[in-house]
């Protein structure tokens, strides 16, 4: 089974997407089941993982629909706001959907990089983990120790680190050092994963399988296969290209792995991690 462990709706009329603006011509559209489906059959993809991409319960139960409409999504990871009171209800009415795979709060749009080591969310992650979800953590390398302590502080929570944490990408310019340290201590938690995905919209115009693979190559190298999985981040993807362009170069940057490995890049570690069944 192969899987796209990283990709979004959106239908901008119903108000949720204040990011998406005229100025991201490429992006301020619907996209919707039938635009991502030509895609799939073209790459062989059977199976995605759909991911927030506003900051509402209100999106998350549209995704859901979505999801119950559209076999080839497998599951919904949603937001919540974990700092409310009554987070541990939305989690437990929202868990009711058996879509429902694991929760996004969007930590790269939080000022306070330990915001998610606050008491309240802790409490909160804490229950989103006895519910049997996981939690995406969509960083910035300014959050690689804080989510090293939260993996310490509750060790049950199944974490899957979003686009390589967003290091800073330029052509010519190897990783930076603080940004090696960090991935690899989040490597020493057993329950931490990473997805190989973001990486070209965070390169930015004149992306090249070739100026992404020492990235690629030091999470492989620290995570290893079993504990990274390829998404498309489609169709934030669209503003640098495509979504069989960034596919093809997704098979470039695993040339070096076996089949076992490459079984577990595009689809086994996506499928263990978010609990998947067959189709």
């Amino acid at each position: 089974m192969t899987i796209d462990a990283h990709q979004h709706f959106w239908c901008l009329e119903r108000g949720d997407y204040g990011w998406i603006t005229a100025d991201l011509p490429e992006l301020h559209r619907d996209f919707l089941p039938r635009d991502l489906l030509p895609h799939l059959d073209a790459c062989g993809i059977d199976r995605t993982v759909l991911v927030q991409a506003a900051p509402t319960v209100q999106e998350t139960r549209f995704l859901l629909e979505l999801a119950d409409a559209e076999p080839r999504v497998a599951g919904v990871v949603g937001w919540v706001d974990l700092g409310a009171d009554d987070a541990r209800a939305t989690i437990d009415a929202l868990a009711a959907h058996p879509r429902l795979l694991g929760i996004r709060p969007m930590l790269q749009d939080i000022d306070d990089t330990d915001w998610v080591l606050s008491a309240g969310v802790l409490d909160a992650l804490a229950h989103v983990a006895a519910s049997g979800l996981r939690l995406d953590a969509l960083i910035q390398p300014r959050h690689l120790d804080t989510v090293d302590a939260l993996a310490r502080r509750l060790p049950t929570l199944p974490i899957v680190i979003d686009h390589v944490a967003k290091p800073v990408m330029q052509a010519g310019v190897p990783p930076e050092a603080a940004w090696l340290d960090g991935m690899a201590r989040l490597a020493g938690h057993p329950r931490i994963c990473c997805k190989l995905s973001g990486m070209a919209t965070e390169f930015g115009a004149g992306w090249r399988a070739a100026s992404l693979a020492p990235f690629a190559d030091a999470v492989l190298e620290r995570f290893g296969a079993d504990r990274v999985m390829w998404g498309s981040d489609w169709p934030v993807l669209e503003l640098v290209g495509s979504y069989e362009q960034w596919y093809d170069a997704a098979e470039t940057l695993a040339r070096a792995l076996d089949d076992d490995e490459r079984a577990a890049l595009f689809g086994r570690t996506a499928a263990r991690f978010y609990g998947l069944d067959p189709p």
